[in-house]
């Protein structure tokens, strides 16, 4: 049996974690009787999609991603345009798409998950045609993201500190939404559209979201006192959100929503800065990507 050619790409700052041991420990770990491995360091944003093309253009079979939910879309589009085989070493903030996966969050332990080479199909989405894989959305956590990219202080506490401080000031805005033909219209504090049931962190929007059933959840966050914060994230972090009368859960496969104002979004994390009018669709079963046992 011929050897599979790996390529892992690794962003050296993605939560904030020092990767420069990071080949070392894949060479001791990697099951070299099936993989002949290569490495790369992204060095601006966008380096990891650029690294990750040229790599599914030539002789790689599996392209790693070792990061966060942001590394992962760079180099999963591209994965996925070529046909080739996703692995993911988890090394982000919140880590919402491995985590969901039950990729370990101990490096050697993710190795060995590759070293199995368990190849699993997931649904992949497009929000106004720009892929993600775990969650987009918009609202307050879309804001908070284009803050956040700015601050120093990487992680979940920087990121926790920094939403307590936004929270206070953010004003609610009324959203047209349409999910398959049917229309609402709801005044909200985030909307995300999930494929995976987590922004990461383990901390749930959709206990009940699956990556292979051709769905996305559109999970609307409605208008709430700021003292039920502490439910909010208890209901979050203990899968009951399907549950609770702050949360909003539709699904659907072709999703419009029409807001006030060009405003930020988020992408898998990213910040970006879209127009009034959002399309979202799902691409059921159209990325390969290496799993431990799991269920979707």
């Amino acid at each position: 049996m011929s050897k599979l050619n790996i390529l892992f790409i690794i962003n050296p700052i993605s939560g904030g974690k020092n990767k420069l041991k990071i080949p070392a420990l894949i060479d001791a770990h990697l099951d070299r009787t099936k993989f002949n491995p290569n490495f790369a360091f992204t060095e601006y944003v966008g380096h990891a999609a650029e690294i990750a093309e040229e790599a599914a253009n030539k002789n790689f079979d599996v392209i790693v991603a070792v990061g966060g939910d942001g590394t992962i879309n760079e180099v999963a589009a591209k994965v996925m345009q070529q046909n080739k085989i996703l692995g993911v070493l988890p090394f982000g903030s919140g880590n919402g798409l491995a985590r969901f996966l039950k990729i370990p969050m101990n490096t050697v332990k993710a190795i060995n998950v590759i070293n199995k080479c368990k190849v699993s199909v997931i649904d992949t989405a497009t929000f106004n045609e720009k892929c993600f894989f775990n969650m987009a959305g918009m609202g307050f956590d879309a804001h908070i993201s284009s803050v956040f990219a700015g601050n120093k202080s990487r992680g979940l506490s920087g990121y926790v500190k920094l939403g307590l401080q936004e929270m206070f000031s953010y004003k609610p805005q009324t959203y047209q939404i349409t999910v398959d033909g049917k229309e609402y219209s709801r005044k909200a504090f985030v909307i995300s559209v999930a494929n995976s049931s987590q922004y990461g962190n383990n901390a749930h929007i959709s206990p009940k979201a699956s990556v292979t059933d051709g769905l996305l959840d559109v999970c609307i966050v409605k208008e709430f006192p700021l003292y039920k914060i502490p439910v909010l994230a208890y209901q979050m972090l203990r899968l009951k959100t399907d549950n609770s009368n702050m949360v909003e859960i539709i699904k659907g496969k072709n999703i419009h929503i029409s807001r006030i104002k060009e405003d930020a979004i988020h992408i898998d994390g990213e910040p970006y800065f879209m127009g009034k009018e959002i399309a979202v669709t799902v691409n059921p079963l159209s990325l390969n990507i290496i799993t431990p046992d799991y269920e979707a």
